[in-house]
């Protein structure tokens, strides 16, 4: 059986749209600085912090792609590890959002999550 690049494609857009759903996470976490339980009580619960509420936001949206995505006639083998090009998007993010470092160990981690991915399309042939 041969996954379809419209499945593929759909689960690439949901790897992506949830690479933004970590950025928001994080940067609504920043917001909640007392623990979990003034989170809730405080004017900075979750319904009240935006950036918590997108970030859950974007793993649902995420979520609603990557089942569309998986549906047959795909290959789960092949598809989801797809998810994990997820971490190149959010390398960038980190970087541009958070002023993370860029390292060599972290370039090295994604070359080996590309390399991984292309090793496991390869299988579905």
């Amino acid at each position: 059986m041969k996954t379809p690049v419209s499945n593929m494609l759909l689960v690439l857009l949901a790897s992506f749209i949830g690479s933004f759903g970590g950025v928001f996470l994080k940067a609504g976490a920043e917001k909640v600085r007392q623990g979990w339980i003034y989170m809730f009580i405080s004017k900075d619960a979750p319904f009240f912090n935006w950036r918590l509420a997108s970030g859950v936001g974007f793993f649902l949206l995420s979520s609603y792609f990557f089942v569309l995505g998986i549906r047959p006639p795909g290959e789960l083998s092949v598809l989801y590890p797809m998810v994990a090009l997820g971490y190149i998007w959010t390398l960038v993010w980190s970087r541009i959002f958070f002023k993370e470092p860029l390292t060599r160990f972290k370039f090295i981690g994604l070359f080996l999550i590309v390399v991984g991915v292309f090793f496991v399309g390869l299988g579905s042939q």
